[in-house]
């Protein structure tokens, strides 16, 4: 169990961020063990022949299978709502060198690390007492963050726009949740691990060996789709951040959902489509990547839809999300197609 302090200033600042990096730290996690993560198992089927020499990176290594201790550096925090990786990637070569080197110490401790033995490339080298510094801990930074932006391409770039699509879905329906619910309802409804009491975020992890954090400075809500069916949390550095299963990723592998044919029959194949796709709010982008309609055209259906009172569109940030309204359900039968 780890506690997390949020007073009425703390409260003030809890955000939300996606981040291509929590997702790559926490995919690894589950190519080391799918039958933990069996959502997933489509995804690693796919993955696995392609990764090669990969498996044998400092990387691989240091992103023990869970419920092990991952270095705290791998993944730093967001510093806004829509993170690329390379920004990420400059904020994990930024880290300290004490800091590196301390988190390595407790990544090969004894009953902390899921991987006792572990050894590394020449510049740092691991045994029984924890990983040790060598000639250069900056050149270990280095290699990381190359080898992480190897993984991406390989491992999660195909996938990435249909995995950030549900994130943004996640963020924008959990931030109706905070306007409806305040941020206590927001936070109790994240994960049953998870609780909000008395200025305090309480989250249930037996293995977290992290001291409690009396004041929080605010928290980072990270919605990532491999982290399921757990969460994980970083109570170290200014930021708190917890990341958690968003809604929805469970479906995130299957097939496209089929066209219904009765809405077909009255709004055209096109139009039904796209209502059977805004089963989670996306933009016109997304939706053409996944139809294969034009752009333009999903542009002149959705207007279509939208004087229907079938969609709703909204703003967050740069990205207008399309959203499908309560009529659309009511006409589609959610039970079959959402």
């Amino acid at each position: 169990m780890v506690a997390i302090g949020l007073s009425a200033g703390g409260v003030a600042r809890v955000r939300f961020a996606i981040s291509p990096l929590w997702e790559t730290i926490a995919s690894i996690r589950v190519l080391h063990d799918p039958g933990a993560h069996a959502i997933h198992l489509p995804w690693v089927r796919k993955v696995r022949p392609r990764l090669g020499r990969l498996t044998r990176s400092e990387l691989w290594q240091l992103v023990p299978p869970g419920p092990a201790y991952v270095p705290d550096f791998l993944t730093p925090a967001p510093a806004g709502l829509f993170t690329d990786l390379s920004a990420e990637l400059d904020a994990l070569l930024a880290t300290p060198p004490a800091e590196v080197a301390a988190q390595l110490g407790v990544a090969a401790r004894p009953g902390v690390t899921a991987r006792p033995g572990v050894t590394a490339r020449p510049g740092v080298t691991a045994r029984p007492g924890g990983w040790v510094q060598g000639p250069s801990l900056d050149g270990l930074l280095q290699r990381l963050a190359e080898q992480i932006a190897d993984y991406f391409d390989v491992a999660l770039a195909a996938d990435w726009p249909r995995i950030r699509q549900l994130l943004e879905a996640e963020v924008f329906t959990r931030a109706r949740a905070l306007a409806a619910d305040g941020v206590g309802g927001l936070l109790n409804d994240l994960h049953e691990q998870v609780r909000w009491a008395d200025d305090t975020l309480s989250v249930a992890q037996r293995w977290c060996t992290a001291d409690d954090v009396p004041d929080g400075g605010g928290l980072v809500l990270i919605p990532s789709v491999f982290v399921w069916p757990s969460i994980l949390t970083v109570s170290a550095g200014r930021l708190a951040q917890l990341a958690y299963p968003p809604r929805g990723t469970g479906a995130l592998w299957e097939q496209p959902a089929r066209t219904p044919d009765g809405p077909a029959a009255v709004l055209g194949r096109s139009r039904a489509r796209l209502l059977v796709e805004l089963s989670a709010p996306a933009s016109t982008t997304a939706l053409a990547a996944r139809t294969g309609l034009t752009a333009g055209g999903v542009s002149q259906h959705l207007a279509a839809l939208r004087s229907a009172g079938l969609v709703t569109a909204h703003r967050d940030g740069r990205t207008v999300l399309n959203v499908r309204t309560d009529v659309a359900d009511a006409l589609l039968g959610s039970r079959r197609y959402g």
